[in-house]
């Protein structure tokens, strides 16, 4: 089975992935505006008509800003467990109430979309729920965790069971210290129910290290304490020096806050 990958946005103004086989395709988010996510896909050679769901992993804006013109307008239906359901319908950033587009799933119940065996589970992080997505397909499995406090044994347990991961890098731990947030927003990013940082994500991929590993992708990068090559220069070293080599042990990529990546294939 072919399936190919795209990050159409990933970070604090907007976050939506793809996952798709050349007849259907399903989107991990949608945090940005259908036209920008129209004309990425077109750009890309991808039918947005063969869209066919949206996973939501929670219900801050910069996942949800486009779930209720999706489910709505083009009838596509938007899976999350029901307390996310619950912040999208409160949640100012959707205009359209999800009604016959919203379906509830269960962590760690897994269901099918097509060819896709598809399971959710728990991600600490300060919203009315959250969950990371392992994506099923052929020989592949798939698992995308972002917006993350911290590693927990569960999410830990579902990355390593991967061939391709998506995991979240979100600041460095001294820009964070050193820039310009409040002390409030400092201790909420990095609390528990906060992000992940380059040196957290480092660590465990490192010391987790599995040979079934192909891709993995660095995501939800902070515009204000982050920056693409200081994440892949912190995560390559820390690789290095458990001897691991990235772009021959694995492919390691770090995807951009507002560019989309090019479009990975699986085969």
């Amino acid at each position: 089975m072919k399936v190919s990958f795209l990050s159409l946005a990933s970070g604090s103004s907007g976050n939506c992935y793809y996952l798709g086989t050349p007849e259907y395709g399903i989107l991990i988010d949608a945090g940005i505006y259908v036209r920008s996510l129209k004309k990425i896909l077109k750009d890309k050679e991808i039918d947005f008509e063969k869209i066919i769901a949206v996973l939501v992993t929670h219900d801050h804006g910069d996942h949800i800003k486009t779930v209720g013109c999706l489910g709505e307008k083009y009838h596509i239906p938007i899976y999350s467990t029901e307390h996310v359901h619950d912040g999208i319908d409160r949640s100012r950033f959707v205009e359209e109430t999800l009604f016959q587009s919203r379906r509830i799933i269960e962590k760690e119940i897994p269901f099918t979309i097509r060819d896709f065996r598809i399971e959710a589970f728990e991600v600490p992080h300060d919203s009315s729920d959250n969950v990371g997505y392992m994506i099923q397909f052929g020989n592949h499995t798939f698992t995308i965790v972002t917006d993350m406090g911290y590693i927990t044994e569960k999410v830990s347990r579902y990355l390593c069971m991967a061939n391709h991961l998506v995991l979240e890098s979100n600041y460095d731990e001294e820009m964070l210290r050193s820039g310009s947030y409040p002390d409030f927003l400092k201790e909420r990013v990095s609390s528990k129910t906060g992000h992940l940082s380059n040196q957290e994500a480092a660590e465990f991929l490192a010391t987790n290290f599995s040979p079934n590993w192909n891709n993995v992708w660095l995501c939800h990068l902070s515009r204000e304490n982050n920056h693409p090559e200081l994440v892949y220069k912190t995560v390559d070293y820390r690789l290095l020096q458990e001897g691991i080599r990235a772009g021959k042990d694995l492919n390691l990529t770090v995807l951009k806050r507002t560019t989309p990546s090019e479009v990975f294939v699986f085969e």
